[in-house]
């Protein structure tokens, strides 16, 4: 049949993406990668990092430090002889702070609550990065099912303009009509081009979330999603574990108690300090004001320091009050961004999933309709049936990868796994 043979060749028009073969990737395969040294990931490690080395540095303060002090010098004695002559020494000296009026004590802790901070922007990395992760896997998928659906058009108009050729060369078919033809073909054949070419590119984009540059995944398995269905509180029931959960929130907490140390350790800078001190000393001229051994306590307390403090202290006040706004603003953003979220999923189990499967069950019986008709040789439209049934099966996928997603974003807001969350439901009255 030339139908037929029409048809083989515009499968034959068909591209592939140039990708590694390898195993078919699973999405739990993709979600193990989530802790991998991705930059996001060796960036916040840093932070932390950082932090864990300003504990340690804030609690030096009161450690033993040994210096060696070396003077070469000459002088003259107001006693004695008017000749210049050598007054070198050599001192090594050990001094340690015993008691600063908890200036370290509040140095330590701020730093500490900088630590505990920098780990809860870990946790929150972790999180995203596993919903990065998610959404470009569904995404390489509804891009491979768009260009399956999309080349499945193209073919279908490739075949129409091909028969209709004929049909012209015979005078059955006016040149204005075939040239109809001709432009919806050239603009399908552009879509599916298009979709082609996101196939690559979503591919680039999760090779990039797995931290595996340039290594493009050939084979993706449609995942299970039991958890599409779980029943979810209500928003009331879920903002304040939330608001008390969420890892964003709970940094902020942290940055904030730390700040608030850190202006206690600066209102102490006008406090004493007390120190113990031990030195041996050599001297090139010997004098009996001169001690070659000696240990002391040396109490220094700060009578005037100009405003170098009170401009510290102003400063971080500042710093205070910023973060304070930011922590009201964030309660703000994660109060919107869950209410959205419950919302979409709402709307999406409510109305978009029974639409979809609707459009499928509709689908389903006009290419039953489609086929017999074909075979009947009645109609030649099957192939068109067959792309809008893949296209009504798309938008299915669609419907429960955005339920996927929204439910991962939850758990990201609430800083928790779904189980704990779905456990809220059964507190409620």
């Amino acid at each position: 049949m030339r139908y037929s043979a029409a048809w083989l060749l515009a499968l034959a028009l068909t591209a592939s993406v140039d990708c590694q073969a390898g195993p078919v990737l699973t999405l739990v395969a993709a979600l193990a990668t989530a802790d991998d040294p991705h930059p996001d990931l060796r960036a916040a490690e840093a932070d932390l990092a950082a932090a864990q080395a300003d504990v340690r540095g804030a609690a030096a303060r009161q450690d033993l430090s040994v210096n060696f002090e070396g003077v070469l010098r000459r002088g003259r004695s107001t006693v004695g002889t008017d000749q210049w002559s050598a007054d070198n020494s050599a001192r090594i000296v050990a001094r340690k702070n015993l008691y600063d009026f908890s200036r370290t004590e509040s140095a330590v802790g701020a730093a500490q609550a900088e630590v505990a901070a920098s780990e809860s922007a870990l946790l929150d990395t972790r999180d995203q990065r596993r919903l990065e992760i998610m959404t470009r896997y569904f995404d390489v998928l509804l891009a491979d099912q768009q260009y399956a659906a999309d080349n499945e058009f193209m073919a279908v108009a490739y075949v129409s303009m091909d028969n209709a050729r004929d049909r012209v060369e015979v005078g059955q078919l006016s040149r204005p009509e075939f040239a109809v033809l001709e432009a919806h073909y050239q603009d399908l054949r552009e879509k599916r081009n298009a979709s082609l070419a996101r196939q690559r590119a979503t591919r680039a984009l999760l090779a990039n979330a797995l931290n595996r540059p340039g290594v493009l995944a050939s084979e993706l398995e449609e995942p299970r999603l039991p958890d599409n269905n779980v029943k979810l509180p209500d928003y009331e029931t879920l903002l304040p574990w939330v608001l008390a959960h969420n890892p964003r929130v709970r940094a902020q907490q942290q940055l904030l108690a730390a700040e608030q140390l850190r202006l206690a350790g600066l209102r102490k800078e006008y406090a004493p300090s007390l120190d113990a001190e031990v030195a041996a000393a050599d001297y090139s001229r010997t004098s009996i004001t001169r001690d070659s051994l000696s240990a002391g306590l040396i109490l220094t307390w700060p009578i005037y320091q100009g405003g170098r403090v009170d401009a510290r202290i102003g400063r971080e006040q500042a710093q205070f009050q910023k973060l304070q706004a930011g922590a009201d603003k964030l309660n703000f953003e994660l109060s919107q961004t869950l209410l959205e979220t419950l919302l979409e999923i709402q709307q999406l189990r409510g109305s978009g999933r029974p639409a979809a499967q609707a459009q499928i069950s509709y689908r389903d019986i006009a290419l039953d309709r489609s086929r017999a008709e074909y075979e009947l040789e009645l109609k030649t439209n099957l192939g068109d049936s067959m792309a809008q049934t893949m296209t009504a099966a798309q938008r299915a996928r669609t419907v429960e990868y955005r339920i996927a997603i929204a439910l991962a974003r939850l758990q990201a807001l609430a800083g928790k796994p779904l189980a704990d969350i779905v456990a809220l439901t059964a507190k409620q009255p």
